[in-house]
């Protein structure tokens, strides 16, 4: 994606801050799809600016480097937002928790304020609570801007909890690329999508695959993602003694639906979770999906309605779920089929009206000279 495409003067101009994909994780394919689905919108142009710019050349080698690697990234960074944020109308920040908060969110909003543009906040992090819990620094940054938009009622409940306001416009799902397909027969063709990371849990995944692979020995296991856990991870496979379990490492968010389509039930079991994308997709494809019920996971799947939920950290309940799921295929299909119809509401026709809600919203805040209205206590 480049920074700044061509844009229409009769459009309202936003830029999105946010990662590229060479930062791992979800905000930076959330950012990508969203900014494909404003291209040629007559309503809004749209434009990424990067938190992760690349370095003039001679710099590059730093990025290897901890810390100094933070410092060079800041050093191209403010240029960049210097450059772009005075051109748009709104700027939409994404922001996660902790340093993420401070080294990236933070330094396109002073910005904008220094341009006098509104800011819409959209936070993604199953962390909030205790960032906010923490930090007198974000509570006072999000009372600040415009609005602040995120894409849970359990994340809103977590602001609300700070006397703040949060609008909530999900996660977008493309239902024509994962396309919805009933399994039939429902094999042991098991996949995880999340990275190999703290707070993904991996590893209860694992665990949870030899429960199930003594039970069902042609079970297979298929792991989609990457990050500094590989290599233990790949270790506690082998001790485990498992069979049939392939890390697929990174997958192009282009061609990820393909992973998806291949399988025929889900398994995941985060720590700590918001709204993942993950879920969305799952239901999108039809998999009947098992997870553990980490945050705002319960808010969009709803255990025996949508899929199977089983406890933080509980390998046994998560295999048990899954060995259900396959005892009895009719129903299976049935969560699958529930979970699928839930998937209207994060539709871009329908998720598209949310967003130009939040961002003629921030407009109207700024232009009025109006309190944060993001706030109900100071």
């Amino acid at each position: 994606m480049s920074a700044h495409p061509l844009r229409s003067t009769r459009a309202l101009q936003v830029a999105i801050v946010a990662p590229t994909f060479g930062i791992l994780g979800g905000h930076a394919v959330l950012a990508g799809r969203l900014v494909d689905a404003w291209r040629n919108d007559s309503d809004v142009d749209a434009w990424l600016v990067p938190i992760n710019p690349p370095p003039v050349h001679p710099l590059r080698f730093a990025l290897r480097i901890k810390y100094v690697r933070t410092v060079v990234t800041q050093l191209t960074y403010w240029p960049l937002l210097l450059r772009e944020i005075p051109k748009a109308d709104v700027v939409h920040v994404f922001s996660a928790s902790y340093s993420a908060f401070v080294l990236s969110a933070l330094p396109a909003i002073v910005v904008a304020r220094a341009f006098n543009r509104p800011v819409v906040l959209n936070y993604h992090s199953g962390e909030a609570a205790d960032h906010l819990r923490r930090s007198r620094l974000a509570r006072a940054v999000l009372r600040s801007v415009e609005r602040i938009v995120v894409p849970s009622a359990f994340l809103a409940d977590v602001f609300r909890e700070h006397g703040l306001d949060a609008a909530i416009v999900p996660n977008v799902v493309d239902g024509a690329r994962f396309a919805y397909r009933e399994r039939e027969p429902l094999r042991p063709r098991i996949l995880s999508t999340r990275n190999l990371t703290y707070p993904y849990n991996v590893a209860c995944t694992l665990r949870a695959f030899r429960l199930i692979q003594d039970a069902r020995p042609d079970a297979t296991l298929t792991i989609v993602g990457a990050g500094g856990e590989e290599r233990p991870l790949r270790q506690l496979a082998a001790d485990l003694g498992l069979t049939g379990v392939e890390f697929a490492g990174r997958v192009d968010p282009d061609s990820i639906h393909r992973c998806y389509a291949e399988h025929d039930i889900y398994l995941q079991s985060p720590d700590i979770d918001n709204m993942p994308l993950s879920v969305l997709e799952a239901f999108a494809s039809g998999l009947p999906l098992v997870s553990t019920n980490a945050g705002g996971v319960p808010t969009i799947l709803q255990d025996g309605t949508h899929g199977l939920l089983a406890p933080v950290g509980d390998h046994q309940a998560l295999a048990d779920c899954v060995l259900r799921l396959l005892a009895d295929p009719d129903r299976a299909r049935q969560l699958a089929s529930a979970a699928h119809l839930t998937c209207q509401r994060y539709q871009w026709p329908v998720v598209r009206m949310q967003w130009l809600d939040a961002y003629r919203g921030a407009m109207l805040a700024r232009t009025s000279q109006a309190p944060a209205v993001n706030s109900r206590t100071s």
